[in-house]
């Protein structure tokens, strides 16, 4: 099975700064970056009742796509071996799933830093990745 490390990627500077750690380390120990964007499940009665399946899903193709070009880019740009994948569902549930699946040594991922109470409130990704996840969390700052 191949190294991965998973490096979650909304489109933020946030997750931009977790991939620029990573890379670094996935080299070291001869890992494949997986950068990994989750599109939140459009599947309710609401939604299908104006819009096909299809077309959900390439809507949800295409803001995916646009998350993942900026660090996709960065990638191209160290020539090193990575992959982009999409998922769709609760983002803190699908990055444990990936990991999981993939057997990956580590996850790296940014925190967009909203403080103990606004996270508790507002719930945090990086959070409970960091609590549920099957592998190691690198949580960048």
């Amino acid at each position: 099975m191949t190294k991965s490390i998973i490096v979650p990627i909304d489109g933020s500077a946030y997750a931009m700064k977790a991939l620029k750690y990573a890379v670094p380390f996935a080299g070291a120990i001869g890992a494949e970056i997986v950068l990994l964007n989750v599109q939140p499940s459009l599947n309710t009665p609401n939604v299908k009742r104006f819009f096909s399946k299809e077309e959900i899903h390439e809507y949800q193709q295409q803001l995916g796509n646009e998350a993942l070009a900026e660090a996709a880019a960065f990638m191209n740009e160290t020539g090193r071996k990575y992959t982009a994948k999409i998922r769709i569902g609760v983002p803190d549930v699908e990055i444990c799933n990936e990991a999981k699946e993939r057997g990956a040594e580590g996850i790296f991922m940014g925190t967009r830093g909203r403080g103990p109470v606004r996270g508790a409130l507002l719930g945090s990704v990086s959070y409970s990745v960091l609590h549920n996840a099957p592998c190691p969390v690198t949580v960048v700052p």
